[in-house]
């Protein structure tokens, strides 16, 4: 009878326990038993030393320990989510190395090529420093080409024979030696031959075309007069108008003195001094220079020669308040504009601006 009550009794435990893990209220009402026996609610298992009361235990435990494995098992794969980002890197040190092989490369021959080529200038200017540029390259390329230009002008064309006859037979005053003219006339020949085949360039400067229709005026001038000499006055050649007649071959054209003076130099150039430069073989045109005209001294002999003349008493007379000038003021007034301001630029006698103007009578004895 003893062993049936033992079974029963665990029995009825083992089913207690159970209601009790499932009921709170049950577990509770053990916990407070517990208190009441003064026994822990851990050691009421102990109560028998039956192993098939553990699983019961281990039911509660398990579930309460393996609830974390899933969400570690999830939060895994977002960790490897976020270590991928390194695999990102590698493209980016790819297009590092394309970037970083134009910059070598490419540099070198734009900034050498253009160095060795010299004579251009934009490449070098575009490769370097502008300020660099302008302290090395630029000035000596542009003095070279003046050089060159000053070169092709002497080398092509030059009043070298011209200035060595006008020293020889014009004296410092004006006064012509045509005789001694006509003993060298095979030299002025040759320049005026010289004239002919090497006319005026749309390239030269202004002060070359100048000083080249000036000296070629003066000596077809000269010329005229050897061809008729011994001669009195030039107007007496060609019925009194041989400044109209038109026998003068430069290049491919012929013209007349009137041509050179009136179609060419006064209305191209605009400069009153040139009546003081072109000489028309007479005693009252001014004085002949004893020099060739070149673009060097042109401004220099301009102001030389119109000082001289306005000054000269055998030309013109000037006080303060009464002026007697020469007939080219009166023949070339539109040239001057006001002729009192005009004098007063060169004249060493201030004269009023309310001074009497008259003209002198030409001479047109041969200026010898």
């Amino acid at each position: 009878m003893k062993k049936p009550t033992i079974i029963a009794l665990f029995a009825a435990l083992i089913v207690f326990s159970a209601c009790a893990d499932n009921n709170p209220t049950a577990n509770t009402n053990t916990d407070a038993y517990a208190k009441a026996t003064n026994t822990p609610a851990e050691t009421k298992p102990k109560a028998d030393p039956a192993t098939t009361f553990t699983p019961a235990k281990t039911t509660t435990p398990t579930t309460e320990v393996t609830l974390p494995d899933p969400i570690e098992a999830v939060k895994a794969p977002v960790k490897k989510e976020k270590a991928a980002p390194p695999v990102l890197k590698q493209p980016k040190k790819k297009k590092e190395t394309p970037i970083k092989t134009p910059e070598k490369v490419s540099p070198p021959p734009q900034q050498k090529e253009p160095a060795t080529t010299g004579p251009l200038v934009d490449p070098v200017v575009k490769a370097k420093n502008p300020k660099e540029v302008k302290k090395e390259l630029p000035p000596p390329a542009i003095e070279e080409k003046k050089k060159e230009i000053v070169k092709e002008e002497v080398h092509i064309f030059n009043h070298d024979a011209f200035d060595a006859l006008l020293r020889k037979y014009v004296s410092a005053s004006g006064k012509v030696d045509y005789k001694g003219f006509k003993s060298a006339e095979k030299a002025l020949d040759a320049y005026i031959m010289d004239l002919r085949a090497h006319p005026i360039r749309d390239n030269w400067s202004r002060n070359s075309k100048m000083a080249y229709w000036i000296n070629a005026y003066n000596a077809f001038t000269i010329k005229l007069i050897l061809k008729n000499y011994p001669v009195s006055s030039i107007t007496k050649l060609h019925g009194g108008k041989p400044w109209d007649v038109k026998w003068i071959e430069i290049g491919a054209n012929i013209y007349s003195l009137n041509n050179i003076e009136n179609d060419i130099l006064r209305p191209q150039y605009k400069d009153a001094r040139i009546h003081f430069a072109v000489n028309c073989a007479a005693k009252s045109c001014p004085p002949l220079l004893n020099r060739a005209w070149t673009p060097n001294n042109l401004e220099s002999y301009f102001e030389k020669q119109a000082k001289a003349f306005i000054n000269n008493p055998q030309y013109n007379t000037i006080s303060a308040n009464e002026v007697k000038i020469s007939k080219i003021f009166e023949w070339y007034a539109g040239d001057f504009g006001n002729i009192i301001d005009y004098l007063n630029k060169y004249a060493k006698t201030k004269i009023n601006a309310g001074a009497k103007v008259t003209y002198m009578e030409y001479d047109w004895a041969l200026n010898r």
